[in-house]
Formats: C-alpha cells, sequence, structure tokens
C-alpha cells in the first residue's frame, strides 16, 4: 500500500511539472511574441536614422483623433511646441490657414510636412474655450532624441530578433 501512496505521489508530482513547464513555456512564448521586432532590414533602419540626423524637423507634438478633428495628446519637452506654449488638451482648428477642424492625425501630418520648406507655423488652437494663435518654427531633432531613439530601436528590434543584429 506504502508503494501505491508513492507511486500517486510520483505520477502528481510528474503531472505538476509537466504542466508547470507547458505554462512556462507559453509565458516565454506570449513574452517573445508581444516583444517588438523590426520587420525592416538594419539597412532601411540606418537609412531612416541617418535622415533624422539630415537635419529633418520636427514640432513636438503628438495629436489623437476625436471625431471630428484632433487634439494635443502630448507635448515633447523642450520641443518647439512646448517653447510655443501648446498645453495637452488644445483642440488643433488650423494651421498656415488650412483647417483642421474636421482633420485627421495622417492630415496634420501632411500639413506640417508642407511647411517643411519654410518651418513657420500659425495655428490656431481651441483652449478652454477660446481660440489662440501661436506662432513656431519647425527645429532640428536635438542630437539627444536621435540618440535616444537608436538606442531604443536597437535594443529593442535588432538585438535579439536574429541574433545577429539585424
Amino acid at each position: 500500500m506504502a508503494g501505491l501512496a508513492t507511486d500517486g505521489f510520483s505520477m502528481d508530482s510528474r503531472l505538476l511539472r509537466t504542466a508547470t513547464a507547458v505554462i512556462v513555456l507559453f509565458t516565454a512564448a506570449f513574452i517573445v511574441a508581444e516583444e517588438p521586432k523590426c520587420h525592416v532590414p538594419a539597412t532601411e533602419c540606418e537609412r531612416q536614422i541617418r535622415q533624422m540626423l539630415s537635419g529633418r524637423r520636427y514640432l513636438g507634438l503628438e495629436v489623437v483623433d476625436l471625431k471630428p478633428g484632433l487634439v494635443v495628446k502630448t507635448v515633447r519637452p523642450e520641443s518647439p511646441a512646448s517653447r510655443a506654449d501648446f498645453k495637452e488638451g488644445d483642440r488643433l482648428i488650423a494651421i498656415n490657414g488650412k483647417s483642421m477642424e474636421q482633420a485627421t492625425a495622417k492630415q496634420f501630418k501632411e500639413a506640417l510636412a508642407e511647411a517643411r520648406s519654410t518651418g513657420r507655423l500659425w495655428i490656431i488652437v481651441q483652449r478652454r474655450g477660446a481660440y489662440q494663435k501661436i506662432e513656431t518654427r519647425l527645429e532640428p531633432y536635438p542630437e539627444e532624441y536621435i540618440e535616444k531613439v537608436i538606442s531604443a530601436h536597437i535594443a529593442q528590434a535588432h538585438t535579439a530578433s536574429n541574433g545577429t543584429g539585424q
């Protein structure tokens, strides 16, 4: 009888170890699946990073689509937008005379792209019910930001993805 109890305990123990191993494997597979991977060759990433280094300019706003229109979600610290006094929650009304009241985030980016030749922007926002005109300029990305983007991208997307760093 004692032998049967030990055998039963061994089966339960093996079953428990097997179940634990399966759970660990599924968890590991889930974590790996959720890990960001770059599906672009490293050479393309380099090209994009070089483009940033070549003087591409930015405003420093992240916007979200309302239905309709756009609202400022975040203002990057030390950016042209923060120096121009944009605030989270500002509703974009117009950029350089082009209405943004029904715009999408894609149309916002297109409006910024149109202004890249001069870099000058005048933007009408609605803040707490009042309209306000904000004048600013697009500026080159700061070196610290570029380094942060490059480091984060390489660490998250290339190093562990295929073991070659590519």
